[in-house]
């Protein structure tokens, strides 16, 4: 999977093997080794992701390589609030969205007191698309409930929690409309996520929120947060509006 997603991300970006190496300061024998199938080390995988653009989990969760502890995230608890802080802050100004985001980023990491769970048998998927990008939703502490929340107030798409089950699964088709709301979810260009699946996007886009980057990267920034965190943010929030 990642070797194809490397591939199509590069060419997508107009980027050689050699191009990548480059960016990435790794050798152009490394980067080809990939893209002709080869299971990459997390160190490489840790160095090409910002060469890409994309999150080191994400590329994690398309070569379908455990994530570090370090990478996942903190409480597994905080999963069910991010979606209830997605719910108010969708009702925010916009730059009190930036606000509440810089206040998330700047609360302190809190030690891990319990190991992030593994996928449930049943989410052990057979590798593809569908299942890559829930495994994206779920190291963004989004499970399939979380994550149908999410898709509402980002895109107004209501799905229930099962629905994203079955995609993970392959049951359910990953359809150019549902690819384009899961990239306003996950934060990233439905360009990059057509290029990587093969499923060219809508030719018309589906709706999305006004501040749905800003919201998607709420989503990511919380991730590293304790339940308790997230849950007073929610309250921050809700608080907001009522001032």
């Amino acid at each position: 999977m990642l070797g194809v997603l490397l591939a199509r991300l590069s060419d997508h970006r107009g980027l050689s093997p050699g191009d990548l190496s480059r960016l990435a300061e790794v050798t152009e024998a490394e980067v080809q080794e990939v893209r002709d199938g080869a299971e990459p080390s997390s160190s490489l995988l840790l160095r090409l992701a910002p060469a890409l653009g994309w999150h080191d989990v994400d590329l994690f969760a398309f070569a379908g390589i455990p994530v570090p502890d370090e990478l996942t995230p903190l409480d597994a608890r905080a999963g069910s609030w991010v979606a209830s802080l997605i719910n108010q802050a969708r009702c925010l100004p916009s730059e009190h969205v930036d606000e509440l985001r810089q206040r998330a980023r700047s609360l302190p990491q809190r030690p891990r007191t319990r190991p992030f769970p593994p996928p449930h048998p049943w989410e052990q998927n057979e590798p593809s698309f569908g299942a890559a990008l829930v495994r994206m939703l779920a190291y963004r502490n989004l499970g399939w409930t979380s994550a149908a929340k999410c898709l509402l107030c980002l895109t107004g798409l209501g799905l229930a929690g099962a629905t994203i089950g079955g995609i993970g699964r392959g049951v359910k088709e990953l359809s150019p409309d549902l690819l384009a709301r899961f990239a306003t979810v996950l934060g990233i260009p439905v360009g990059d996520l057509a290029a990587v699946t093969g499923i060219a996007p809508p030719e018309n886009p589906p709706p999305a929120h006004p501040a749905a980057a800003d919201l998607a990267g709420l989503i990511w920034d919380v991730r590293r947060l304790t339940s308790e965190q997230v849950r007073h943010l929610r309250d921050e929030t809700e608080a907001l509006q009522s001032d």
